[in-house]
């Protein structure tokens, strides 16, 4: 009903006096205050002079009431309600004194929100029938129009507005000055100059290689779109208290999410991604991208070229350190990063010396600490560094995960459109669907690129291992180029490709030795000067320069990325020729000597598939003996893929040194064992006669190698009773085919007391199939009744929506009679969860950017026990958002979650015994450290280590008893905390993932206290 029919049945002449007696009639000074009123000192029924008490609020309610019930037509809503509707409007019409606004801003409001804002405070009583309801929201409005009138009327509004319009355009136009001053508009010099340096970025980093499109009339580098492929990135989250429903724990909770979209998620990121898995090409992709939107601005700095100077380089050098032929007015690129308009990309971290590394890393972290405003991408191959190399500095830490079949496809499709090479399209994608060893080296954009370039120019014969698929491409690049282009010997000088291979060779070496992958001409010509003597056929054509011209030009394996400097066109390339050149001389030993060199892992394993025979026994029989790491002995065993011929005695040893790492009792030895690739799945055993933790490392070994091949060993699991286990089982979900996997596997996994989820609306489908899912993640856009559809509302217990910009009414989800747990995580659409209060929610989680005006409702959910946050909770303080009569047993803020409201209001919830806060957007006052302190009930307090510098000047929290300081690497300053919490008992310091650390270390910081650093599977150390 709207407020315009409902005033056809109440006379506004007869009901204004009504709702004037809600409001204090303006005394002799009420004129002279220039700041606006607040409501609470406007109602009558509030404060020292108060005309109108609670009681007359409800007898005035009751008048409204009675006048619309016995006005001439149809009663409004049925007899016997009439003492819970007047009960209902009471409530709301006190709730004006409640609201934490002014007149100003309520007229700014409008009476259709302000009658929001009171219905969020003074809900429908539940069993209110439909009519009833519509009376009261309707008569609400009412009375908000005519409260809103009776504001406007007073004589002092027109001049308070205008004050509060001067006072808003005066704070408006400080912080314009603030903004101005902090991020300075730039010159026109420097805007001359970004409109000519970002189309040059554009234009140079809009081309890629696609190996094997390279022949006949065709570019040697094509647009990056045409093959630039968004790979998923994954990393883990490890936050206290996940399980905030009670539910078991899984470990830390894998991250995917597009690897272009990493810096939209975090401004710093570490990126480690293997050989040829498009690490360099997502940073092309990020430059082109930024230029052509003009923000940020990008700078691409290639380590590989940087560490050829004394120097790294300093923000004035970033373009000429990378050839840059534009001339930035001077400091340009510190005005730049100084706004924080700057995304700094980093590429090659793995491609500087190990005894370059220190600087590289104290080069960077002074970039970070001097511009804390920009993004920041730096790239690395896998074991390049160690995990936590700049985790302590905020970076990240995401690995680009292998192409899964979905990207395989995408990618040989549009391979074969850019080489207009249809016809054989269909076939390779049948090969790889049904020949396994194809299918496994078909992981990343560089492979895909080399089977699909062989695959056409062998007319559909493909090789079957890895080295012969890289010998047929290098022959495919050194030979075919040049004669399917007709070009003859442009340059009078024509070699054959063994006499290519072994001048090529010679430079690969030379950088594998040297520790780089780039070198200046005169290197290069002293490394061709020393191998061309032998080489008779090459000698006789030309000097060291002209053959050293020849294989930059013709050869098509080397590149110019600068004047004067050369390298690779791909490191796996010079890995390849390395290790061809170090077999061919001999130097098993110089392997052998190197084989705890991350970067010559791949230069050893290639090095065994070139061996002869009896040199591939000796070089694995001399790894073995001179390292008994198990990172080498891994290393060994995933040599065994490229050792055709071998002899068994040698097979053996190695399988039987790696046996003694199977099981994996840890996530890191499951991670370094599947770097083995498939060959360790026939060596898994289980799940008879394994430990739980035994079982969990089997199965996240088998779901890191991946590929369908990993499935038998799951089946194998898909019955075990460890929730561990189970959880992990059901994530590997996104590695397999939606509907097998699920008939296969989840079908038979139970999921009592842990959470299914379902990223896709295919997978949803499938798990409404299977059935009986208590605890449901869901992804993407539904409705609240396509929920309904997808979800059993009979068994559902516990559900996260995840992603979903569609939902926007909850009152379909009354229907999830048994729902215990609610979590609604970046659901942007507003959010009104009254309806919610039919329901006896004891859990709820909502995570969402902006403003808390877009949650609204939440007082009404009385039953909660967990509640989390994650957006500002602004107001007078805390009562005024969340539900005050809740009996809260446990309190979380995610970043951000801490608004203006701080933590002013907290011990109103007496129950509250955990107070968890995790990020770093907020900052506590003192008025915020006395709230805890005089916490009746509060006993045990989370804290994220980003927060941990606020509590180091802290008043005493006597009544803490328990801490748990989570996120932890070791670096922290905790020397302060005693003194916080002099009653400690239980101290639990828990490492962020892939952090270990030792308990003896925080003993002595807290005497009196039992401390605990959890060792689990997850964070124990690496082998």
């Amino acid at each position: 009903m709207d407020p315009a029919i409902l005033g056809t049945r109440l006379a506004s002449s007869a009901l204004t006096p009504l709702v004037r007696k809600l409001f204090a009639r303006e005394g002799p000074g009420a004129g002279l205050a220039d700041r606006p009123v607040r409501l609470s000192a406007l109602v009558s029924f509030r404060g020292e002079q108060r005309t109108l008490d609670e009681r007359g609020v409800r007898k005035l309610a009751g008048r409204l009431v009675r006048h619309a019930v016995e006005s001439p037509g149809e009663a409004p809503f049925p007899a016997d309600e009439e003492a819970a509707v007047t009960d209902a409007l009471a409530r709301r019409l006190l709730a004006l004194g409640e609201l934490d606004m002014n007149d100003v801003q309520a007229v700014h409001l409008g009476h259709r929100e302000l009658a929001r804002e009171l219905l969020t405070r003074a809900a429908a009583p539940v069993g209110l029938s439909t009519d009833a309801t519509v009376f009261l929201d309707s008569v609400t409005e009412w009375a908000c129009v005519h409260a809103l009138h009776f504001f406007t009327q007073r004589s002092t509004f027109v001049a308070r507005t205008l004050v509060e319009q001067s006072r808003t355009q005066a704070e408006l136009i400080a912080k314009v000055d603030e903004l101005i001053r902090r991020g300075p508009r730039p010159s026109a010099q420097d805007a001359s100059f970004e409109r000519r340096y970002l189309p040059h970025i554009a234009d140079k980093h809009n081309r890629i290689t696609i190996y094997g499109i390279d022949l006949r009339e065709s570019p040697d580098r094509w647009p990056l779109e045409v093959a630039y492929l968004s790979l998923e990135a994954s990393g883990t989250d490890s936050e206290a208290y996940d399980r905030l429903d009670g539910l078991p724990d899984g470990g830390p909770v894998t991250v995917q999410l597009r690897a272009d979209a990493a810096l939209a998620e975090h401004s710093r990121v570490l990126l480690r991604g293997d050989a040829g898995s498009g690490k360099t090409t997502l940073v092309q992709w990020l430059a082109v991208t930024a230029a052509r939107q003009g923000a940020p601005v990008p700078f691409v700095l290639p380590l590989r070229t940087l560490v050829r100077a004394d120097a790294l380089p300093a923000p004035e050098a970033f373009l000429t350190a990378v050839g840059c032929p534009h001339t930035a007015p001077p400091g340009w690129a510190e005005r730049v990063l100084t706004a924080g308009r700057g995304l700094v990309m980093v590429d090659g971290i793995d491609e500087v010396p190990a005894a370059d590394r220190t600087r590289t890393r104290d080069w960077l972290l002074d970039l970070t600490r001097a511009y804390p405003g920009n993004q920041w991408l730096v790239t690395t191959r896998p074991t390049a560094v160690r995990p936590t190399w700049l985790a302590d500095q905020g970076f990240r830490e995401l690995t680009l995960a292998p192409m899964k079949r979905a990207d395989v496809t995408t990618f040989v499709r549009r391979w074969h459109a850019a080489a207009d090479a249809r016809d054989y399209e269909d076939t390779l994608l049948t090969a790889l669907r049904t020949k396994r060893d194809l299918a496994v080296m078909a992981t990343n954009p560089l492979m895909c690129g080399l089977i699909c370039a062989l695959h056409r120019e062998r007319r559909g014969f493909l090789p079957q291992g890895r080295k012969e698929l890289y010998d047929a491409a290098l022959s495919m690049l050194l030979t075919r180029r040049d004669r399917e282009r007709g070009m003859g010997a442009p340059d009078g000088i024509e070699l054959t490709e063994e006499a290519r291979l072994e001048l090529l060779q010679s430079l690969a070496y030379g950088l594998i030795l040297s520790g780089r992958t780039e070198m200046d001409h005169d290197g290069a010509l002293l490394l061709l000067e020393r191998a061309l003597p032998n080489i008779a056929s090459a000698a006789q054509q030309g000097d060291t320069e002209a053959v050293f011209r020849h294989l930059l030009l013709r050869s098509g394996l080397l590149r110019e990325p600068a004047p004067g400097v050369v390298h690779f066109v791909h490191r796996t390339f010079q890995d390849y020729l390395g290790a061809r050149a170090a077999v061919a001389d001999g130097h098993l030993d110089v392997l052998v000597h190197h084989a705890g060199d991350p970067q010559w892992e791949d230069v050893i394993r290639m090095a065994v598939a070139h061996a002869r025979p009896h040199e591939r026994a000796r070089l694995l029989s001399n790894l073995l003996a001179a390292d008994a790491s198990p990172r080498v002995s891994l290393l060994a065993l995933a040599c065994l893929q490229d050792a055709t011929t071998l002899d068994p005695s040698v097979r053996k040893q190695v399988e039987s040194r790696a046996a003694g790492l199977i099981p994996p009792r840890t996530a890191a030895e499951c991670r370094a064992l599947a770097e083995a690739g498939p060959l360790v799945l026939e060596l898994l055993p289980g799940p008879e006669d394994l430990t739980d933790d035994e079982a969990l490392g089997v199965v996240y070994t088998a779901r890191l190698v991946g590929t369908e091949f990993a499935m038998p060993v799951l089946k194998r699991f898909r019955e075990h009773p460890y929730s561990s286990v189970r959880i992990q089982l059901l994530q590997a979900w996104d590695d397999f085919d939606v509907d097998e996997y699920a008939d296969e596997v989840v079908a038979h996994v139970s999921r009592q007391g842990i959470y299914v989820t379902a990223k896709t609306r295919a997978r949803a489908e499938a798990l409404c199939r299977l059935g009986a899912s208590p605890g449901v993640n869901i992804f993407g856009s539904y409705t609240a009744e396509e929920l309904l559809n997808v979800l059993d509302p009979d068994i559902l217990t516990s559900l996260t929506v995840w992603d979903n910009p569609e939902l926007n009414d909850l009152r379909a989800f009354t229907r999830f009679r048994q729902l215990k747990s609610l979590g609604l995580a970046n659901c942007p659409s507003r959010l009104e969860l009254t309806p919610l209060a039919a329901l006896c929610l004891t859990s709820l989680s909502v995570d969402r950017r902006g403003d808390d005006s877009a949650v609204q409702g939440m007082r009404h959910l009385t039953a909660l026990e967990t509640l989390a946050l994650g957006f500002p909770v602004n107001g007078r303080d805390l009562t005024a958002r969340l539900p005050s009569e809740a009996p809260l047993r446990m309190l979380r803020f995610s970043t951000g979650a801490i608004g203006t409201a701080g933590l002013k209001g907290l011990s109103h919830w007496t129950t509250l015994e955990v107070l968890s806060m995790y990020g770093t957007e907020y900052e506590l006052d003192r008025s915020d450290f006395q709230e805890l302190a005089r916490h009746p009930s509060l006993r045990e307090l989370m804290v994220d280590h980003r927060l941990l510098r606020q509590f180091q000047q802290a008043p005493e929290l006597p009544g803490v008893e328990k801490i748990h300081l989570y996120n932890l690497n070791g670096a922290e300053d905790l020397s302060g905390l005693q003194r916080v919490f002099p009653q400690a008992r239980e101290v639990t310091m828990a490492p962020a993932a892939n952090y270990s650390l030792r308990a003896e270390r925080y003993e002595r910081l807290f005497p009196h206290a039992v401390v605990q650093v959890p060792s689990t599977f997850w964070n124990a150390p690496p082998p």
